[in-house]
């Protein structure tokens, strides 16, 4: 009973920490969206992610240095206690959203992985200037110019756009495309998926995952308007040809991949004017910001971290988590 109660009451911390945690992230980041609306695409870019990540590590980070160690060391391996229906219901809850969100990754991974193959028997290997990653044309009905994968990403152009697009304009286009691979986009984005698919009973961080999305398209976008006006003018051109091309009823479902433009083809509008904006301005992302934003994510986890360890050293800490514990057993007994 000691080791069943001790792991019902850490996924049910899981998963209350992880759900409380995510709703205080979109909350933060509905007060923080104005004070950063001058910031580069990419540092806010970098602030939503690690606002969506925060609230999982945060809530293993408590598990792992307050809980255990406390469950441990104060709880009486000859407990009376026993798991209540409520609290079985919690920690199954949490142990199945866990479980969804392992195989979903899981799947994404070998789906991507099957789609990359799968291309790669059918398309042609083409050079392009100014991406290091392998580049294909393939034949798709769908107007694809999009990189698949995480670990061994590569580029794939569907031939309508490569007979669509002059070379500047194509050019724009993978620079676009590099901004992505600068970032691990997909990386980033299998990350946040498996973050909602954990917390899928409830509805919380999902306006995380939509602003992260549309805001490291942007991000990609100003990396590729850094290099000149006339490379925005570009891209400009391309998001609308592509978006014209995408046939109606068609869609290109990709695991992990980062679009140019995909189905959702209402932000194009928004893109574009951003893009002349940048054109008109001259203007240039600013190193020492994008550096600053790229580092985000690591500087949160690492407070969390050190502050985390700082405080787990602290018996009088670890009684007080142990109190609450057995406060929490006795509401749901």
């Amino acid at each position: 009973m000691y080791i069943l109660l001790g792991v019902c009451l850490a996924l049910a911390a899981f998963l209350t920490l992880n759900a409380v945690a995510s709703m205080a992230a979109s909350f933060a980041w509905r007060a923080m969206n104005r004070m950063t609306g001058r910031w580069s695409a990419r540092s806010r870019a970098e602030i939503l992610f690690a606002l969506r990540l925060a609230p999982p590590a945060l809530a293993l980070i408590f598990i792992s240095l307050f809980f255990l160690p406390a469950y441990v060391g104060y709880e009486p391996r000859a407990t009376s206690e026993v798991v209540s229906i409520k609290l079985a219901a919690f920690a199954l809850l949490s142990a199945f959203g866990v479980a969804f969100a392992v195989n979903r990754a899981c799947r994404s991974y070998l789906a991507t992985r099957a789609l990359r193959r799968q291309w790669l028997a059918v398309a042609t290997e083409i050079r392009l200037p100014g991406i290091d990653v392998p580049a294909f044309r393939i034949a798709h009905s769908f107007p694809i110019i999009a990189v698949i994968g995480t670990i061994r990403p590569r580029l794939f152009i569907a031939n309508q756009v490569l007979q669509s697009l002059s070379g500047e304009e194509l050019a724009a286009a993978i620079a676009h495309e590099c901004g992505h691979l600068a970032a691990r986009d997909n990386l980033k984005r299998g990350l946040l998926r498996a973050c909602r698919d954990a917390l899928m009973i409830a509805p919380f961080g999902r306006s995380l995952d939509r602003a992260w999305a549309e805001t490291a398209e942007a991000a990609a976008d100003e990396h590729a308007a850094q290099t000149s006006p006339a490379v925005a003018l570009n891209l400009a051109s391309a998001l609308v040809q592509i978006a014209r091309m995408i046939p109606v009823g068609i869609h290109a479902e990709l695991p992990l991949a980062a679009f140019l433009v995909g189905d959702e083809t209402r932000g194009v509008k928004a893109r574009v004017r951003r893009l002349l904006e940048l054109a008109s301005s001259n203007s240039e992302m600013q190193p020492r910001q994008f550096a600053f934003g790229r580092i985000i994510p690591l500087l949160a986890l690492a407070l969390l971290i050190t502050v985390g360890v700082a405080l787990a050293t602290n018996s009088s800490i670890l009684l007080t988590v142990h109190s609450i514990v057995e406060r929490v057993v006795s509401l749901l007994s």
